[in-house]
């Protein structure tokens, strides 16, 4: 019998503590830089920097690299120490409002995720595929969460057949719905309109229109166009959107000008202006295949922009540099009339109290076969002409 692999796992209390070479040759990449724009550790390392992810807003890193035994990096799972369960978009209040009301404490867990980013991508980055080194990772973190007394781990937004691997090793899965548009080979916006029924076409061909009425134009900035006077007029936006949301919002001013100088080649910042006043904008990603539309906001109400700036647009932008899908984040059932098909995201959950995963399970099976007869309803009102969906 073969000798079973030795692995070390290092605890990181910070992103900046591994070099970004070593990060970035473990996510999936093309050219040196990951296929995913939010698993680059220049992402990771403006959140961490800026303030917006660290002890002081619980999120404190604990990301586990782990090397085999000729100390080569196998292995990264991003991951945080949480107090709360905000800005994560899979939602356990519930499991840790049962537990607490039943004796027990939630917090902390263990959160393996892009903060704030409800986006697809591997989470446990293991660029040689090897199960022994995904076993190990979990094992890793398994131990960690006895050490730092966490209630629970959880994976987020990993990819199906990460997912299925995972549980593969015992932990719980749980499924939800996003909406994202796929490209089919489209050489302008109006090829894809002529995939829809004719009062979708009509009804997109009025939004676009009523939204850039009045003299309304849009700009795509991207790279050295970005510039700070840009970010001040996108974060007066976004504080307001937040502020309307959820209170406080999770990005600072900071974050933006760190991503800037980093990062600026991935970003697409769309501005709408009137004359030479900005009054809305979209921020906006680009990965290897993909844009991805991130967090948006307005200082004027004007009919339909929102529509036009995060997903239009998009689309526009995804036609244009031939990219297959435009993923615009998280939840949004509007989004289906707009060409956007339903799309499912999955995560994983490990839990170390028996009864509450016993319970968490039992919901878990049950809202996986919500979740499915709700996407078979959805698929019924897609707007695209009967028999056609980009998407297959």
């Amino acid at each position: 019998m073969a000798p079973q692999p030795t692995f070390r796992a290092t605890i990181h209390p910070s992103t900046a503590s591994i070099p970004a070479e070593v990060w970035n040759n473990l996510a999936p990449s093309h050219d040196g830089k990951p296929d995913n724009p939010f698993l680059d550790h220049a992402f990771f390392l403006a959140l961490e920097q800026s303030g917006c992810a660290n002890g002081r807003t619980g999120w404190q890193p604990q990301h586990i690299l782990l090397s085999d035994e000729n100390d080569t990096p196998v292995g990264l799972m991003p991951l945080f120490l949480k107090s709360h369960s905000m800005g994560e978009y899979v939602f356990d209040h519930g499991w840790a409002n049962a537990f607490q009301e039943a004796g027990g404490s939630y917090y902390p867990k263990l959160q393996c995720s892009v903060p704030f980013t409800p986006v697809t991508a591997p989470k446990l980055l293991v660029p040689s595929g090897d199960a022994e080194v995904t076993v190990a990772l979990l094992s890793a973190a398994q131990q960690l969460a006895g050490q730092r007394h966490a209630s629970s781990v959880h994976a987020t937004f990993v990819p199906a057949d990460q997912a299925d691997e995972i549980t593969a090793d015992g932990w719980l899965h749980r499924v939800d719905t996003q909406f994202h548009w796929h490209n089919e080979g489209f050489a302008t916006f109006d090829d894809f309109l002529e995939t829809l029924s004719s009062r979708k076409r009509k009804t997109i061909r009025r939004e676009r229109r009523d939204a850039l009425a009045d003299g309304i134009t849009v700009k795509w900035l991207t790279g050295s166009d970005l510039q700070e006077h840009h970010w001040d007029a996108f974060y007066d936006f976004y504080e307001d959107t937040g502020a309307r949301k959820w209170g406080t919002p999770y990005l600072n001013r900071e974050f933006f000008s760190r991503l800037n100088e980093t990062m600026a080649d991935r970003i697409v910042l769309m501005l709408a202006y009137d004359g030479a006043e900005p009054i809305a904008g979209a921020i906006n990603f680009v990965g290897n295949d993909r844009i991805y539309g991130r967090n948006w906001g307005c200082t004027r109400d004007v009919p339909f922009l929102h529509f036009e700036l995060c997903y239009y647009q998009a689309i526009d932008y995804a036609i244009a540099h031939k990219l297959a899908v435009v993923e615009a984040g998280a939840q949004g059932e509007h989004k289906l009339a707009r060409g956007y098909a339903p799309a499912t995201t999955h995560s994983v959950h490990w839990i170390a109290h028996p009864g509450l995963r016993k319970a968490v399970s039992d919901f878990l099976n049950r809202e996986r076969n919500a979740v499915a007869h709700e996407q078979a309803l959805l698929d019924q009102f897609t707007p695209f002409r009967k028999g056609e969906r980009t998407d297959r």
